[in-house]
């Protein structure tokens, strides 16, 4: 059985909810899924031991891209990650109004590209996630397929 890790950051609960959604489509799929709050993640236990990572993070910030606070100390320690080679997926909510929109999902995308990760599609959500959950169950079927 394939397996998945979930490493998300999220405020306000919407970068949470993604992460459920898209745990519960991987599982669907025949996937196991860990999924983890990026306050407990450890860098040099992602993407080794699984078969797919999907990295969810909010953006905040209107002058510059400011990473969700949890994710930071995560972010700071990306270069101990594995990812050489992994299939990785990332995902994030923001708000399409800030010169930045979602620039937490490109900052993340360039560090794993730079660190030799195959990343598999990224996801940017505008504001609330809710009324975009087809929208979402989709992108993670898409991802689950890449790796299945």
């Amino acid at each position: 059985m394939a397996s998945a890790l979930i490493v998300y950051g999220s405020t306000t609960g919407n970068t949470e909810y993604v992460a459920d959604i898209a745990g519960q489509v991987l599982c669907a799929a025949g996937m196991s899924v860990k999924k983890i709050n990026a306050a407990g993640a450890e860098a040099e236990a992602l993407c080794k031991d699984y078969d797919l990572t999907l990295f969810g993070c909010s953006t905040w910030g209107s002058d510059s891209i400011e990473l969700q606070d949890d994710f930071v100390p995560l972010f700071e320690h990306f270069d101990r990650i594995q990812a050489g080679g992994k299939p990785v997926a990332v995902f994030g909510c923001g708000d399409s109004s800030y010169s930045y929109f979602c620039g937490a999902v490109d900052a993340i995308t360039q560090k794993l590209k730079e660190l030799g990760a195959h990343v598999v599609d990224t996801l940017k959500i505008d504001g609330d996630p809710n009324p975009e959950q087809e929208n979402i169950e989709q992108w993670a079927r898409r991802v689950a397929e890449a790796v299945l």
